[in-house]
């Protein structure tokens, strides 16, 4: 019998009503309906210091990045939600997956990313949904070892798009949002078996 794979889902943002939190939790949906275990975090709830090696030499990598770390290392795949501010990614996100990066002593480089297997959706109310920063997100991704799939999502004009419960008001750009989180499931079945 096929293992379960193990998804962690998040969206870069802080921000309580944030578009892109919404989004994550449709994809995880996707994934848990196709049988993932899924993690939903919000990185609002364990905030990271700004990354500095001054600090990290003096005092060591904080609690709360070695915690997101054991979550990316615990996990074989991502559902990323990522806002796009000034056409990349945010500060939050890409703090965070810095601090991950971090190898402890003895620890094999970018052990939290090797193998893993990530989806990427975007929110925006702008025209294009947030895709200049899904670019820049890819870039990084893949330099550091994920698996990025190639069909991604980017929801324009989110602030007209989503209903009072959260879901998108268009049943079919839903659906789309669903579809690819099944399939990250899909994927990390496979990989898994």
């Amino acid at each position: 019998m096929p293992q379960s794979p193990k998804i962690l889902a998040f969206a870069g943002s802080t921000r309580q009503d944030s578009f892109n939190k919404k989004l994550v939790r449709i994809a995880a949906e996707g994934a848990r309906t196709a049988g993932a275990k899924v993690t939903l975090i919000d990185l609002r709830d364990d905030p990271l210091p700004l990354f500095d090696q001054d600090l990290e030499t003096a005092v060591g990598t904080p609690e709360t990045a070695q915690k997101l770390k054991q979550l990316f290392i615990e996990h074989q795949g991502l559902i990323i939600a990522s806002p796009e501010y000034n056409s990349s990614i945010t500060p939050v996100l890409k703090n965070a997956l810095d601090w991950i990066s971090r190898p402890a002593k003895n620890e094999l480089s970018l052990v939290a990313y090797q193998g893993k297997v990530a989806m990427l959706i975007s929110a925006s109310p702008g025209g294009l949904g947030g895709l200049w920063g899904l670019i820049h997100l890819r870039s990084i991704l893949g330099n550091i070892g994920v698996i990025v799939l190639p069909e991604q999502i980017a929801v324009s004009k989110a602030h007209e798009a989503f209903d009072d419960a959260g879901g998108l008001k268009d049943s079919n750009q839903h659906r789309s949002v669903q579809q690819l989180g099944k399939k990250l499931a899909s994927i990390k079945t496979k990989l898994v078996s």
